[in-house]
């Protein structure tokens, strides 16, 4: 017979033994729990809980050959019409016929054609510049990425020869009283390249009756030298783009009084209106008065074919209004409740000329289906397969200071909706500025909720951004530190060979998600405008 007393200790050991082991699988668990949601906390920084509201057919549809395709069709284009498809050519009018043919033959969109007349620009002869301080001559070399550079428009029909004294313009040139310099009518005004304003608003700002205008780059390594950029068509004194070196030269020269510091500028150009067009294509379902806009440029820049800026863009924009309008026609569950307008914006390499025209028709218009309020948002895709690419999203959270305040709510949503898809795909992202300066902005400043990607021009990837595409990607595969995005950027190697297929297929597989996302909302006007959308834009 067992002792009670003994059974009752061997009872509570047993108790206590599993007491002890439930507190420690509780104790386990806790810690798993506090674990996973501090790692929940550290993600809710960089994720959001948005998903999808349905599967995404036009994601699965999108393959690199398509792109391809078209970006060899516009090589082919630039490589018979002089090499070049900017405004006022034989490329730009080939790229905009293939457009519309192949859209045409090949879905049942509506397409239109939308013509403007804009400016050209023909050099008579290589422009020279030269200086001379206190006696000693010095002549310059004229190039994109030289000592200087015309800007497109710059002086007038005629020649241009200046020979002048070097004024100082402080603080960028941005605002009118920059320009109350005392004596400043007729000489050569020096102002610093920046200062959140474009060449042409500085150019505007400046005194009519400037012997000319010349605006150094900043600096940076990715600002030393002359770029190409444009102005006004009505600028009458010329305007030149110099180096950061030769911007402090004269600068330090015109500062000391005792030196006698003067330029001369000989430029010679003519001048004359001719059509420009932009092309766009409506799908023939969803409701005109909520229209998705989706757009980049069709125009190169003279140098080169601009197979990636932005024949890259193009292509994928082509890709998805063909694939849409496939996906629609073979089943009608597909179809979405909003309208998608498709557009190729002519003239942007000028200075948003295009997509510019195209808004202020919108503004100007009673026409249902092509009145600005009729446009919910814009989506831009401006070069999207650069050879040392990021994925650059545009940054909704640092919009323009002009930017209507409606508009912003929503512009920070899609930048989390396109970084939320680029996580999910093991994918790295990249903030990029969203500063209004691609064809976006004239419709963001009109308070369109806007966004879109971006695989970078001329400025140059960091180690710290290589070293992170590395670790998500692959030892290898983050690209190359310290060199651009893009190193042909505006340059005659901007060719098919200039492509990087991997990060044009990705690009255009986040632009069709968020594309189909926005689609599928029961209510896109409020998703955008949680704020309410004000009546007129």
């Amino acid at each position: 017979m067992q002792d009670p007393a003994r059974t009752t200790r061997i009872l509570v050991g047993i108790i206590v033994f599993l007491t002890l082991v439930i507190l420690a699988m509780v104790g386990v668990a806790l810690g798993i729990i506090v674990k996973v949601s501090k790692k929940q906390d550290d993600v809710a920084a960089v994720t959001t809980t948005l998903s999808p509201p349905t599967a995404n057919r036009l994601v699965a549809s999108i393959t690199v050959d398509q792109m391809m395709s078209h970006l060899n069709a516009l090589q082919r284009i630039a490589d018979t019409t002089g090499g070049t498809r900017a405004i006022h050519t034989e490329g730009f009018h080939g790229t905009l016929d293939y457009i519309t043919q192949y859209l045409t033959n090949n879905t049942d969109l509506k397409v239109q054609r939308q013509d403007f007349n804009w400016s050209t620009f023909d050099l008579i002869s290589d422009p020279t510049f030269s200086s001379s301080i206190s006696g000693t001559s010095k002549n310059y070399t004229w190039g994109v990425g030289k000592d200087f550079y015309q800007l497109m428009y710059s002086g007038n029909s005629s020649t241009s020869s200046t020979s002048a004294r070097v004024t100082i313009v402080p603080n960028f040139g941005c605002n009118p009283s920059d320009w109350n310099v005392p004596n400043i009518d007729g000489t050569v005004a020096l102002v610093a390249a920046g200062g959140g304003c474009l060449y042409r608003i500085k150019t505007q700002l400046a005194p009519r009756n400037l012997g000319g205008l010349l605006i150094y780059n900043l600096g940076t390594p990715n600002n030393l030298f002359a770029v190409a950029s444009s102005v006004n068509p009505n600028t009458t004194f010329p305007v030149i783009s110099v180096s950061h070196s030769v911007g402090m030269q004269l600068m330090n020269a015109a500062n000391d009084t005792l030196t006698n510091t003067t330029v001369t500028i000989q430029l010679a150009a003519e001048k004359e209106e001719r059509p420009v067009g932009n092309i766009c294509a409506d799908t023939r379902t969803g409701d005109p008065t909520q229209t998705i806009l989706i757009g980049g440029h069709s125009d190169s820049v003279p140098a080169g074919a601009g197979i990636n800026d932005n024949g890259s863009g193009s292509a994928a924009i082509i890709v998805l209004a063909t694939n849409i309008a496939r996906l629609f026609h073979n089943s009608v569950d597909q179809v979405y409740k909003y309208r998608v307008r498709f557009c190729w914006w002519g003239a942007e390499e000028v200075g948003l000329r295009g997509a510019e025209y195209h808004r202020d028709m919108a503004r100007n218009t009673e026409t249902v289906g092509e009145r600005i309020s009729d446009y919910l948002v814009n989506l831009n895709y401006d070069m999207l397969a650069s050879p040392n690419y990021m994925f650059g999203i545009y940054n909704g959270s640092s919009a323009p200071n002009n930017t209507p305040a409606n508009a912003i709510p929503g512009s920070i949503r899609l930048t989390e909706l396109f970084r939320d898809w680029f996580i999910s795909q093991s994918l790295p992202w990249t903030y990029t500025d969203f500063s209004g300066r691609s064809d976006y902005g004239p419709f963001l400043e009109t308070g369109i909720v806007a966004s879109g990607l971006f695989s970078g021009a001329e400025d140059r990837k960091s180690k710290i951004e290589r070293d992170y595409y590395d670790r998500v990607l692959g030892s290898t595969l983050g690209g190359i530190a310290e060199t651009a995005y893009d190193s042909c950027y505006h340059l005659s190697c901007d060719t098919v060979q200039n492509i990087n297929q991997f990060a044009l297929q990705r690009m255009t597989q986040a632009a069709a998600y968020v594309l189909e996302y926005l689609g599928r909302l029961d209510n896109l006007q409020d998703w955008l405008y949680p704020k309410g959308r004000p009546e007129t834009v």
